[in-house]
């Protein structure tokens, strides 16, 4: 793996974190984590809503960090990351290729999305994977929530957005039979170092119930962070470190994790990218550092988020090359990609099947090897010899071995790209492969009045959160 900074800069960078907590903190709407810091030792200012923390206070958790030592590393062997599946996306659009459409996520969109999943990962479940953009955004989960009950066989639970959605999807969960059904998605600073009201309400619930909680830093350099790196790595580790002595003084047994998603901005154009190649940098800079200051070791956000706007194999290669060298710097292999573009904010089902075949073949990189006799064919090799008579391609060894060793996919062609009629070809090939996946859909069998009483439910959350 890579490394960046010496011994001697991560005490300079260390020393300037301490700094900027002391004299900066942080704004916290939420006064429960605002007292907990304050018993801590924190300087708080309940007006202002305002907590800052001295360097005794720091330096006393950052032990406590490094005794725990939290590590998502495994670096002893290669871990192909799970393929893509239709879960938690919640992408705002949807890209319909065969119509050449994006529109905003909606219920029918989103019900296309349950059938293709169902049929193409029925055993994974399906989740949460688009935004009803046409319902209210506090009863969108819990409308999400019966669609996924109506018709996935396996129903993952739905997206939590605010903390006052997550005793109505609880309710929804349990007529079904499911426990504490609703998930909490990610911990967001509004940057640089906001925690608004809604997401602190949901982290001190998560953090009280004892769910390993941390930040996902999406912070953008010469935007919400200083554009140098250095700059960088103090302010997203600061935010990072203010996330974990929080939830430390709430729950001192809580586990703690988070995810560094670095952003970069185009001076030319404005628009941001969390895959371009100053992006990353800054994540392995700051997640290097936590690592050997905290000893806390975090993920950096996968190989979804890319610059691409339309699908196709440049989308699908952007996602593989970006998800390498996250590898290269940190021995930890992200997922390929979930289907998603221009950032996170599309969802394309073709797109995902494209990646799903890129994950199978990533695959054979961590394959089980199993020495034993039939694996190494010896009399195979034997018959074959000098190969002047015959080869191992007509080899009945090669026959019974050829599919489980060799990557054959079935919408992506070996032969390389050759032109956009082939990769036009390519779409279309996936397209189909969507359509009939969807056509091969069978709704599940679902008490009728089990569906009544999560609707009853929703139109009770509807009175209470919207006062209608």
């Amino acid at each position: 793996m890579v490394r960046i900074f010496k011994d001697r800069d991560i005490e300079i960078l260390g020393k300037s974190v301490c700094e900027v907590l002391e004299n900066v903190g942080i704004i916290c709407q939420n006064e429960e984590i605002l007292k907990a810091l304050e018993d801590k030792g924190a300087e708080v200012d309940y007006s202002q809503g305002t907590a800052k923390f001295p360097k005794k206070m720091v330096m006393e958790f950052v032990e406590i960090f490094r005794k725990e030592r939290v590590s998502n590393e495994n670096l002893e062997k290669f871990i192909p990351p799970p393929l893509p599946t239709l879960n938690i996306q919640v992408a705002q659009f949807f890209y319909d290729y065969e119509k050449n459409e994006k529109r905003r996520g909606n219920k029918d969109d989103f019900i296309y999305l349950i059938k293709l999943g169902t049929s193409l990962h029925k055993e994974d479940g399906v989740g949460h994977c688009l935004l009803l953009t046409e319902v209210h955004p506090l009863i969108e989960p819990l409308e999400a929530g019966r669609l996924l009950i109506e018709y996935a066989h396996k129903p993952h639970p739905p997206f939590a957005w605010k903390v006052e959605q997550i005793d109505y999807l609880i309710e929804i969960g349990e007529i079904v039979g499911f426990k504490n059904w609703f998930s909490w998605g990610a911990i967001c600073f509004a940057h640089p170092f906001r925690f608004d009201k809604d997401v602190a309400d949901k982290f001190v619930r998560r953090v009280k119930e004892g769910y390993p909680t941390g930040l996902s830093s999406m912070a953008i350099a010469g935007v919400t962070s200083p554009v140098t790196v250095e700059g960088y790595v103090v302010v997203a580790s600061a935010e990072h470190i203010a996330t974990w002595i929080a939830a430390k003084s709430i729950n001192p047994e809580v586990k703690l994790k988070g995810a560094m998603y670095g952003g970069s901005i185009d001076m030319k154009t404005g628009e941001v990218s969390y895959s371009s190649f100053d992006a990353l940098f800054y994540s392995f800079a700051t997640v290097e550092f936590l690592k050997k200051w905290c000893g806390i070791s975090i993920p950096v956000g996968g190989g979804e988020y890319c610059d691409a706007k339309l699908p196709g194999l440049y989308a699908a290669l952007e996602k593989a090359y970006k998800a390498m060298i996250i590898y290269a710097f940190t021995g930890y292999h992200p997922s390929v990609g979930q289907g998603m573009l221009e950032e996170g904010k599309i969802l394309c089902p073709v797109q995902l099947l494209l990646e799903r075949e890129l994950g199978i073949g990533l695959r054979h990189l961590g394959k089980e090897i199993e020495v034993n006799k039939e694996n190494i064919g010896i009399e195979n090799i034997f018959d074959v010899g000098f190969g002047l008579k015959t080869s191992y391609l007509v080899s009945e060894h090669t026959l019974r071995n050829f599919r489980s060793s060799l990557w054959c996919p079935k919408i992506w062609d070996r032969s390389g790209w050759n032109g956009f009629e082939y990769e036009i070809k390519l779409l279309k090939k996936a397209q189909k492969e969507v359509n009939d996946l969807v056509s091969e859909y069978k709704k599940p069998e679902i008490d009728p009045d089990k569906i009544s009483k999560i609707k009853k439910v929703i139109e009770k959350a509807k009175k209470n959160l919207l006062k209608l």
